[in-house]
């Protein structure tokens, strides 16, 4: 999306024109930006800010606060490993660390072909069955150092590589 075309300007206009009658519409512009095209870099930043009057300072700001706005874009499978308290202390850094090894980035990056990326959650809520990763919303309770091999492969085979 780093050189936005014609109907990609339409279609942000679109999902601005939506929320006009709000008095604080940001968040669910952002939010449909964000599902429509998976992150929000300064170019769409800078069509939003022109279409609602809202500083691009301001934007980027919301946009770097929150973790589920993405500046950059996310692989097809987001890999999110908690690094909470619970999962931490149950050896979830070494699983990630193993995550980074496999696929040869770090948390916050995203594979060369666009499949993974991994991100270093802060608590998810399931320290019940820590550590925790999830996939696009799968859950894997109670992840091992010697699984993650496995799970990788897993979402390898889906795509035939």
């Amino acid at each position: 999306m780093a050189h936005i075309n014609e109907a990609g300007i339409q279609k942000i206009n679109e999902i601005c024109d939506r929320y006009a009658t709000e008095k604080t519409p940001l968040m669910m512009i952002l939010s449909d930006i964000q599902n429509e095209y998976g992150y929000i870099p300064l170019e769409v930043q800078q069509i939003v800010s022109q279409k609602t009057g809202i500083s691009v300072a301001e934007i980027y700001g919301v946009v770097t606060f929150y973790s589920f706005f993405s500046l950059e874009p996310k692989g097809k499978y987001i890999i999110g490993c908690c690094l909470g308290t619970a999962c931490y202390v149950k050896g979830a850094q070494q699983i990630i660390d193993k995550f980074s090894e496999i696929l040869g980035i770090k948390p916050g990056e995203t594979t060369a072909d666009g499949l993974f990326t991994i991100d270093a959650l802060r608590c998810i809520g399931a320290c019940g069955i820590a550590p925790a990763v999830t996939i696009n919303g799968k859950v894997y309770p109670k992840m091992t150092v010697d699984a993650v091999a496995g799970v990788v492969k897993e979402y390898m085979d889906m795509e035939g590589k």
